[in-house]
């Protein structure tokens, strides 16, 4: 007899002994090691509960991009649809982003008050934002940029920020927008007096100093004929994305006992996507209209 917890095995006449599998343990002493004592040194990033997690991430060096990139002066559709893009898969990847907005360079995301991703952890939330957004920059230039190939990747650097009231969420966005206009009625009179008027940069610059928003609107219509509230809405506001439902009507074949051949029949599924809006998120109109957004979290 061979003694447990041993079992005997014969081959040919010969015993042999086998010994039972042994599998792994998985409790807390696992994988011990006397260099684990190094986790020690991690920092705790937890964000504080009951707050909104708000990640912003801006284009790195991009003045310099966009020019060995050829972006079209002072706005560049492609370059704004594809970083709205990139937006709309870091919402669909990573779904407790309840808004997001951006214009130019950078976006905001906005996660869940109540949100336990990743243990509320600040490194997760931000590497997992800015290498999905910038991996899908790439993946997705050709899908914009079809006659322009992309020379090097781009860059974009993040930030977290934490906002524990409402009212504070509403306030951010709403210094995000503001900036947007601000940005963008400069820019367009800029590049206005650059392309169309033959100043140089420099020049242009120093005819804008000091000038005011009314001023500015009154160059543009004065010496180009342009109304400025005229320009593209992706333009002057940027682009907000939020949750919707959407009803899709899609056509598929069916075919019934009484009927010979099948039949093409329209069959309409609602479902719940992202969904760019370019509008005014400063006053109270936008976020009475999706009070959803808040509302979970309030």
């Amino acid at each position: 007899m061979w003694p447990a917890p041993f079992a005997a095995l014969r081959v040919n006449g010969v015993a042999f002994s086998r010994l039972p599998r042994l599998r792994p343990t998985r409790g807390k002493n696992m994988a011990k090691s006397k260099f684990e004592y190094v986790r020690a040194f991690e920092a705790d990033d937890t964000c504080l509960p009951h707050c909104w997690v708000v990640i912003r991430l801006d284009g790195r060096n991009f003045h310099r991009f966009a020019d060995q990139h050829n972006f079209a002066k002072p706005n560049d559709d492609r370059a704004l649809h594809l970083m709205n893009k990139c937006a709309q898969v870091v919402m669909q990847e990573l779904e407790d982003i309840v808004i997001a907005y951006g214009q130019s360079d950078e976006y905001s995301f906005v996660f869940k008050k109540m949100s336990n991703w990743f243990k509320r952890r600040a490194s997760k939330f931000m590497t997992h934002v800015a290498s999905q957004f910038a991996s899908s920059y790439v993946f997705y230039w050709k899908d914009y940029f079809k006659d322009q190939p992309l020379l090097y990747p781009p860059g974009f650097d993040g930030r977290v920020v934490l906002y524990p009231s409402n009212q504070n969420l509403k306030d951010y966005l709403s210094w995000r927008q503001a900036d947007c206009h601000i940005n963008n009625l400069y820019n367009t009179v800029f590049w206005m007096l650059v392309q169309r008027s033959g100043l140089t940069p420099v020049q242009a610059q120093e005819r804008l100093k000091g000038t005011l928003a009314a001023d500015k609107n009154e160059i543009l219509f004065s010496e180009f004929n342009i109304n400025y509230n005229n320009e593209s809405p992706m333009y002057r506001k940027g682009t907000v994305l939020i949750w919707q439902k959407v009803s899709e009507v899609t056509t598929k074949e069916s075919k019934q006992p009484e009927d010979k051949e099948e039949q093409k029949v329209e069959v309409t599924r609602t479902r719940t996507k992202v969904v760019p809006l370019h509008c005014d998120i400063i006053g109270d109109a936008f976020w009475k209209e999706h009070q959803e957004i808040l509302a979970d979290d309030s």
